[in-house]
């Protein structure tokens, strides 16, 4: 499912992450959209793509994010992409030939062993309730989010399964090491910002240095000292700014 906000103009297309949806970039797209047509769609597993699961595996991510970006009215001037969505992103930006690529803390390497404790085992019993006793519950584990980015969440997980986010960590081999695209950002072919979070960050200190130090000239890295891994929700107009001197 496909979202888009703006007229004819140059274009942002964005990838969500784990547990989002398309809707989850409602509020910066109407931030942006008198300069830029902002698109988003549901990656697999989620949002109105929830029953949409087959594959899992980036591989896979990465070509639905091609069918999405050819069948666009133009070619894509900024790529945007946070956490898993982020990952897909980043390895889209050689594929699909964005002008630039902004990355939200990606989830660029997840230690072995990790992933079901630290992404899927913490959400079994939400992702298990019937869908009537569901929403009650979401409401309350994101109370406080901005409205709009509350109903993005109800959107995204209220028709979702486990399954996805275990097929994910399964068809991905990411708990014996399997997911690790850092070399996919060495001389990195077209300009990149990353947007890091200084708490609780998918991207550990090792991963930063080696983007730094392999990622080439094109490559810049921010970091959001007092943010967490949302910080596109939780530091919201400090984002926008960076976004849009970026993308200028």
């Amino acid at each position: 499912m496909l979202a888009s906000w703006g007229e004819p103009g140059p274009i942002i297309l964005c990838v969500h992450g784990i547990t989002s949806s398309r809707r989850s970039w409602g509020r910066f797209a109407e931030r942006m959209q008198s300069r830029f047509q902002v698109f988003a769609y549901d990656q697999r597993g989620h949002g109105d793509s929830a029953a949409v699961l087959g594959p899992m595996t980036l591989a896979r991510s990465l070509g639905d994010l091609e069918t999405v970006a050819g069948a666009l009215p133009g070619p894509v001037h900024l790529l945007v992409g946070h956490s898993w969505g982020g990952a897909v992103a980043l390895l889209g930006g050689r594929e699909i030939d964005p002008d630039k690529v902004l990355a939200i803390d990606p989830m660029v390497r997840v230690m072995p062993g990790t992933f079901e404790a630290d992404y899927v085992d913490e959400l079994r019993d939400t992702l298990g309730l019937p869908r009537g006793e569901r929403e009650p519950a979401l409401r309350a584990m994101y109370e406080g989010l901005h409205p709009t980015d509350l109903a993005a969440k109800l959107h995204a997980m209220s028709g979702m399964s486990i399954a996805a986010l275990e097929q994910l960590g399964r068809d991905n081999h990411v708990d014996e090491g399997g997911w690790d695209i850092r070399e996919a950002l060495a001389d990195y072919p077209v300009p990149l910002l990353i947007l890091a979070a200084g708490v609780d960050s998918v991207m550990s200190p090792d991963d930063l240095a080696f983007v730094r130090e392999r990622g080439g000239p094109n490559v810049a890295v921010r970091v959001f000292e007092n943010e967490g891994h949302n910080l596109h929700r939780t530091a919201f107009d400090a984002f926008v700014e960076a976004v849009d001197a970026f993308a200028a």
